[in-house]
């Protein structure tokens, strides 16, 4: 969508007040834990892009709150896996052999989007060390979300998922759908005969760059949006509208609990 369109299709300007306004009807508090999946474009033209959406973000959960963000980088993985787009074979054993290693000081995301990207970079917000799906934290429990993301489950109980899970986190979509909570992966993780596959990446091993092989559950968010809109008829959840943008908050361990048992009751696990 062009900026014309944003700006055609917005109002008023909105603004780093607003955003913290329209965040505290929807029930954002301060002293959250709150996991954020984002669209700016969603928001409507925004005073200040990804910079005022951070800033409010982190202004709504205050100093005594924390706020999460993913900040996955799927192209540190096998380049055979990759389609979007894809590589010339030929390329492949070289990306094998020469693509850096994974450095949560400077690689940057892919499709987390620009307010995901933005807030890796604010002074104060830790990364997890996994090289391909790690989060970002900001606030007084970040650095203990972050630490020891284990490289395999990557979205395990003792990933940064895992912590938030028990740590009693609120979940906002702020205008992405259900098919953007990373948040369902736990559950992928926690219910039984799910099915694993053979990852890669590039990582820093000893001292030393190099390609690392690990198996790992078979992830697939292809049914997220199905699990969510059912989750969401059937349990508690806030909706709202920051800027132009649809939003849903609700808790975390609740909507895990549910993606447990309706994946375990819907998804036929090969």
């Amino acid at each position: 969508m062009s900026e014309q369109n944003i700006i055609d299709r917005t109002k008023l300007p909105i603004t780093v007040k607003t955003i913290v306004e329209q965040l505290r009807m929807l029930g954002v508090h301060e002293g959250d834990m709150l996991l954020v999946h984002s669209s700016l474009s969603a928001l409507g033209w925004v005073c200040g892009g990804a910079q005022a959406v951070v800033q409010a973000l982190l202004q709504a959960v205050g100093e005594g709150g924390t706020l999460i963000m993913p900040a996955q980088s799927g192209d540190w993985s096998d380049p055979s896996e990759w389609g979007n787009p894809p590589v010339p074979e030929e390329w492949i054993e070289i990306i094998y052999n020469e693509l850096p290693a994974f450095d949560p000081s400077i690689t940057p995301t892919r499709g987390m989007g620009r307010i995901a990207e933005l807030f890796r970079t604010v002074p104060g917000t830790v990364r997890s060390t996994h090289p391909q799906v790690s989060f970002c934290a900001n606030g007084r429990q970040a650095a203990e979300i972050v630490y020891g993301h284990p490289l395999t489950p990557q979205f395990g109980m003792d990933s940064p998922l895992g912590k938030l899970y028990r740590g009693g986190a609120k979940v906002l979509l702020l205008g992405v759908g259900y098919d953007s909570c990373t948040s369902f992966h736990l559950a992928e993780a926690i219910i039984p005969d799910m099915p694993t596959k053979k990852m890669g990446t590039a990582i820093m091993e000893d001292g030393e760059r190099t390609w690392k092989w690990f198996t790992d559950f078979a992830y697939d968010s292809g049914d997220f949006d199905q699990l969510g809109k059912q989750f969401g008829r059937e349990c508690a959840k806030r909706f709202g509208r920051v800027g132009n943008a649809d939003c849903f908050l609700f808790d975390m361990e609740e909507a895990v609990d549910f993606a447990v048992e309706w994946l375990a009751n819907n998804r036929a696990m090969n």
